[in-house]
């Protein structure tokens, strides 16, 4: 019976440690997935600015502000 015991605990403790390398596999796989979201909602808020300069300039038709508000975003690129 000892040995039935035995094989029970080393089923046992394959099996969490299988778990607990999948768990890291996907909290890995979740980060990853996370920092990408970061990257796109910055530039999203990037280009949301830049529209939000231009909105004025471009209704007004001050080119010398257009071109100056372009120029800054293709430098900060």
């Amino acid at each position: 019976m000892g040995s039935m015991k035995r094989i029970s605990d080393r089923v046992k403790h394959t099996a969490a440690r299988s778990a607990t390398i999948d768990l890291r596999r996907r909290v890995a796989a979740l980060e990853a997935e996370v920092q990408e979201a970061r990257a796109l909602n910055l530039r999203v808020a990037e280009l949301t600015d830049l529209v939000t300069e231009l909105m004025v300039p471009l209704a007004t038709g001050d080119e010398e502000r257009i071109k100056a508000t372009l120029a800054k975003y293709h430098e900060g690129i």
